[in-house]
């Protein structure tokens, strides 16, 4: 089982990052969202800041947040150091990808169902 933060992670149905976080679990992943503002999505507490992961093991950080957003996330996902962080669509950031990967950590701009339901997670 791989433990995946999804940063943005919504209370709304209709958003991609709830559906990953749906969809990570039918997947057998633990999925655990990440909202400076949600308090619960599906039922899961939220946590508020990723550097609140900080010390556990994170394979991977998903992101659904866009550039401007992203950005402030730069200390703690090298604090975290997941194995990857995936940037999805519209959340493509290419400054903080080349921060990541100058620290080790592996960047895909991808798309996370897509992933998941072709079986190249």
């Amino acid at each position: 089982m791989e433990v995946v933060a999804v940063i943005g992670a919504s209370s709304d149905s209709s958003r991609y990052s709830y559906q990953a976080m749906v969809m990570l679990k039918e997947y057998g992943h633990k999925a655990i969202p990440v909202h400076p503002r949600e308090d619960e999505v599906l039922g899961q507490k939220v946590v508020h800041k990723l550097g609140e992961l900080s010390g556990q093991k994170i394979d991977t950080v998903t992101v659904y947040v866009n550039h401007a957003i992203s950005d402030k996330y730069q200390d703690d996902l090298i604090a975290v150091k997941p194995k990857r962080v995936i940037f999805n669509p519209g959340a493509e950031n290419p400054k903080l990808a080349k921060a990541l990967v100058d620290k080790g950590i592996e960047v895909e701009n991808a798309c996370t169902l897509v992933l998941l339901r072709t079986g190249q997670y």
